[in-house]
């Protein structure tokens, strides 16, 4: 079973603070790379951000650049996504993704455009920020 696993959703209040997170099946090292990535009603699809399995590179998309980290810990096989000063339109249902590695030695980037392909997504967590 390769899915990732997210827990923490919720219902937040504008401004305040929430982090999601997920565990991933076997070890961290054994992907490329770990993304969130979310899905709001009537929006596209968006990866919000993205960290090496190696933890030496992240990625934030613009719209929360500066508000989320993403962080990881080898030893638990887990990686949250830290939120503060949370918007409405941070409301989406968040997905962790996981990509599978291309070679032996890919463990040091990530992308966040679209199309950059995660082949391991969980079932997702859904957060609700009122305002």
């Amino acid at each position: 079973q390769l899915q990732p696993v997210e827990s923490g959703g919720g219902l937040v209040q504008a401004g305040r603070s929430h982090r999601v997170s997920c565990k991933v099946s076997g070890g961290i090292l054994d992907y490329a790379a770990i993304a969130w990535i979310r899905q709001a009603p009537g929006k596209e699809e968006e990866i919000v951000s993205c960290i090496s399995s190696d933890g030496g590179f992240s990625k934030y998309a613009e719209s929360v650049k500066g508000r989320f980290t993403i962080s990881r810990d080898p030893a638990k096989n887990t990686i949250d996504l830290q939120m503060v000063n949370l918007k409405p339109e941070d409301t989406a249902v968040y997905y962790c993704a996981a990509r599978r590695k291309r070679s032996r030695f890919d463990m040091k980037g990530c992308g966040i455009l679209p199309g950059y392909e995660y082949e391991y997504r969980g079932q997702g967590t859904q957060v609700t920020v009122s305002p």
